[in-house]
């Protein structure tokens, strides 16, 4: 069901105990009077501490990735069933960076969507154009492939353990900014082309994040576009102060 969320990727960030540091200040500086959802991912040696530090609380935990495999020779790679059994049943597939600079190509990614569902975990999928996207006009064109090639695929009931997350890549780490205009755009033509596929219930039950470079100072502005649901949040994620301005926001 379409609700407010509040995902914060901590990435390559974070050793153990400035984990522990940071999810202490978290507990101690996020509201807890919103209704928001709000979600941290650290990177995968802290998960399960993560999980159960935050167990009694109102964050969630989500992995930044995972394999699509069951089990097998894939060193260095965690598997669905590896997160579950921490009490991790959240994933975050599909990241830029993802994409980029690991080649995770939209037929591996609808791969991994289906593990997951496979395991009852739910999905933060990621999707999102590159400048050069954007400025040959073929922005539209990129978000309607990622979509088709790794989410149509699913049954409309599939849809209920989905969240989305809109992050155009030439809005992060490079001096451009979308605006508010910008983003409800392409959220709305997000929402369309899913009520096309499936029909109007699936689309205005998904949430559909925001990514692209959200701070404290811009978050408000952002989250108030009628089709944007919250944000998923990178480097403000990594200060608590910045990430409990950007929950407060909603």
């Amino acid at each position: 069901m379409r609700h407010s969320i509040v995902a914060g990727n901590w990435k390559m960030h974070k050793n153990a105990l400035e984990t522990e540091d940071l999810l202490n200040e978290l507990i101690e500086k996020l509201p807890t009077d919103k209704e928001v959802e709000i979600i941290v991912a650290p990177a995968f040696t802290n998960l399960s501490s993560a999980a159960q530090h935050l167990e009694y609380t109102n964050i969630g935990v989500a992995a930044q990735n995972m394999h699509q495999a069951e089990g097998g020779a894939f060193t260095g790679e965690i598997s669905a069933s590896m997160l579950t059994s921490i009490g991790v049943n959240t994933v975050i597939l599909g990241h830029s960076e993802r994409r980029h600079y690991f080649n995770e190509t939209n037929a591996v990614l609808a791969d991994k969507v289906n593990t997951a569902m496979k395991h009852e975990m739910r999905v933060i999928f990621c999707i999102g154009e590159e400048l050069k996207d954007r400025q040959t006009k073929q922005h539209f064109n990129v978000i309607f492939d990622q979509l088709t090639d790794g989410l149509f695929h699913l049954k409309k009931e599939n849809w209920e353990q989905l969240v989305l997350a809109y992050e155009p890549v030439w809005a992060i780490g490079t001096g451009e900014t979308a605006t508010p205009e910008q983003v409800q755009e392409m959220h709305a033509y997000i929402r369309n082309q899913i009520a096309r596929k499936y029909d109007e219930s699936v689309a205005e039950n998904i949430s559909i994040l925001y990514g692209g470079s959200v701070k404290a100072a811009n978050a408000k502005e952002i989250f108030s576009q009628i089709d944007v649901d919250g944000g998923l949040i990178g480097g403000a994620a990594l200060v608590a102060d910045d990430f409990a301005r950007i929950v407060e926001a909603i």
